[in-house]
């Protein structure tokens, strides 16, 4: 936890591109903080950063200037090595375009974050068994992608997201490549996962009828926050 009790604190952060000569703020001097079992919401246009926020917040990326602590961790002053051990054991990604292996099953997708840690095959099928419970498609574990709709292989993605029993939850549109009936049985996924497992979630969406699931809705605009309660 960092001193004020969020789980997630990002302060001061900038971030700059260069592009040849031009140099590119993407983030200005953005505050953050996101206490344990939130469900926050980022939303804004195309290019207004809040991807490259998400991705300061996992560990993918690192500030240009300012801090960002997750879990009483300065994650900023990582070293490359450290910084990628901390992400497998705290942090759970789901993707827009779900990002599954084709040639692996269900199964063996869910299980991949699990090939970095100590835990034995045993431990690594019961691990999977529960994530694929929890996501409702225990019967699907031996499909491969293809077989599968969008729906279900967002929902191995969101296994996969889970499988570690991460510290936090980051999703990057994770319906924006779904019919509306899928993408509501998705947000209800994430709102179980927050409300019954008190996972701590940040979503980014350019979707208003996905930002209303969350607890908490911020708008960004060239690389600053504004609050909106969510209704």
């Amino acid at each position: 936890m960092s001193d004020n009790g969020s789980l997630v604190s990002v302060r001061d952060a900038t971030k700059t591109f260069r592009r040849g000569s031009e140099e590119i703020r993407v983030l200005e001097r953005l505050d953050l903080d996101v206490p344990e079992g939130e469900f926050l919401a980022l939303m804004g246009p195309s290019g207004s950063g809040k991807s490259t926020l998400l991705n300061l917040i996992a560990g993918l990326d690192r500030p240009t200037d300012g801090s960002v602590t997750v879990a009483g961790e300065r994650i900023d002053r990582l070293s490359r090595t450290k910084l990628a051990a901390w992400r497998a054991r705290h942090v759970g990604l789901v993707f827009q375009f779900y990002n599954l292996l084709p040639v692996l099953t269900a199964e063996r997708n869910v299980e991949l974050p699990l090939l970095l840690t100590h835990l034995s095959r045993a431990q690594r099928k019961k691990h999977v068994d529960t994530a694929l419970g929890v996501v409702g498609l225990t019967h699907r574990k031996g499909h491969y992608p293809r077989t599968l709709s969008g729906g279900e292989q967002q929902r191995v993605g969101i296994a996969r997201g889970i499988v570690t029993d991460p510290t936090l939850l980051l999703a990057d549109e994770p319906t924006g490549d779904l019919d509306r009936k899928s993408g509501d049985e998705i947000l209800e996924l994430l709102t179980a996962l927050n409300r019954e497992h008190n996972k701590t979630i940040v979503m980014v969406t350019h979707d208003p009828h996905a930002a209303r699931r969350a607890t908490r809705v911020l708008h960004m605009s060239e690389g600053k926050l504004s609050q909106e309660a969510a209704e």
